[in-house]
């Protein structure tokens, strides 16, 4: 007579109902006692069998057991969701769901997760570099990555392949470019009395990121200084660069938040909005605050990317510049490359002026040679532009 196994030791037995063998073995307990049971079925005996010793191995390794029909989409759909709920800013969230939708899910969505490997992460990297800058790999690369690493956290997959793919090169991009000194002065010239003239003034003279100066408010500018007091230096005009449309309002990197002095011009060019603004205020019946927004749209709303961009480009023309050519980000590319070969500031210098975490990230993001209140910056730009072409 056979001998009968001892609870816990497992069986393999034959499910008339669904025509597969089925073998299971307890592998331990939980916490509250109940059995941690692990199975495995297939119509042949030997294959059941087989695949619960690799399950039982896998177990005993620490690995965490990947379930067969677990989809490449499904694991890139709940890192998105969770990515969505942290509240990240829009464009990111637009940008990563226009990525997905048109390069992840198409190209490796159906693929099983367990069966994902380092070879299919490379070939459809390498199907995109066609159609996509180094860039956007890098980001469809971090989307993949992510997603995994969720995915194990999990316990749906055994590890992370995306993490040993290599990133291919991509396509080459539309070359940033900045403004010579003559170009420059065009556009300030011709920006004079439009409703983005102290935005460009700004743009070029002090630096600022597009998305700081969109949601600057007047709280955070000081139009006068502060004179010299015992012991204390002279502050000069200046703004805080505190915020930026980014989620939560934060800056792009802790050295982003920096207090700017402002060149003359520049202070000129905000305290003509800021009269406009009052005047128009008072004409309406309404009370002037200081938490108002400094560049805003005729509703007092904030000026998103689009309206920037439409406004800028009326300027662009004006001062002779195709404005296809041209991007609102370019005006500070323009600041840098005039602080390096009209006024040889050091690189150092423009780096803390922009708000870069080092010189290797100035170096890198324009690709020239290349923060208290900072006054490199100011000095240098009233030696570039002196005067004002207001009188003009």
């Amino acid at each position: 007579m056979t001998k009968r196994r001892s609870r816990g030791d497992g069986g393999l037995h034959w499910d008339e109902s669904r025509q597969r063998w089925i073998a299971s073995v307890t592998v331990g307990y939980t916490p509250a006692g109940k059995r941690i049971v692990r199975k495995a079925s297939d119509p042949k005996k030997s294959e059941a069998l087989r695949k619960l010793k690799e399950k039982v191995r896998d177990y005993e390794d620490g690995l965490a057991i990947a379930p067969h029909n677990y989809t490449v989409a499904e694991a890139v759909e709940y890192w998105f969701a969770l990515m969505a709920k942290k509240g990240r800013a829009g464009g990111t969230i637009k940008k990563n769901r226009s990525l997905i939708d048109n390069h992840v899910i198409p190209a490796v969505g159906a693929r099983k997760l367990r069966e994902l490997s380092v070879e299919d992460v490379e070939k459809w990297l390498e199907s995109k570099t066609e159609v996509l800058g180094s860039d956007a790999l890098k980001q469809l690369h971090s989307i993949l990555n992510q997603s995994v690493k969720k995915a194990m956290a999990r316990d749906k997959v055994k590890r992370n392949v995306v993490e040993l793919a290599e990133i291919p090169e991509g396509r080459d991009g539309r070359p940033s470019k900045a403004m010579n000194l003559d170009q420059a002065e065009a556009v300030l010239k011709a920006a004079v009395g439009s409703s983005l003239e102290a935005y460009i003034v700004l743009s070029i003279l002090i630096g600022a990121r597009p998305e700081e100066l969109r949601p600057l408010t007047w709280d955070h500018v000081d139009l006068d200084g502060r004179p010299a007091a015992r012991g204390m230096p002279m502050e000069p005009p200046s703004i805080n660069v505190w915020r930026s449309v980014r989620a939560k309002g934060e800056t792009k990197t802790k050295k982003s938040r920096r207090t700017l002095a402002m060149p003359m011009r520049c202070v000129e060019a905000l305290r003509s909005l800021k009269a406009r603004q009052m005047a128009a205020a008072k004409k309406e019946g309404e009370e002037w605050s200081d938490t108002r927004l400094v560049f805003c749209t005729r509703n007092g709303t904030q000026r998103n990317v689009t309206n920037v961009l439409r406004d800028v480009r009326v300027v662009y023309r004006k001062a002779g510049l195709n404005p296809a050519e041209w991007t609102v980000r370019e005006l500070r590319h323009t600041f840098v490359s005039l602080l390096s070969n009209e006024a040889r500031v050091p690189i150092e210098h423009i780096s803390r002026l922009v708000g870069h975490d080092g010189t290797a990230v100035t170096e890198a993001v324009y690709r020239k040679q290349l923060r208290p209140v900072l006054e490199e910056g100011a000095t240098a730009m009233d030696l570039i532009f002196p005067g004002d072409d207001r009188a003009a």
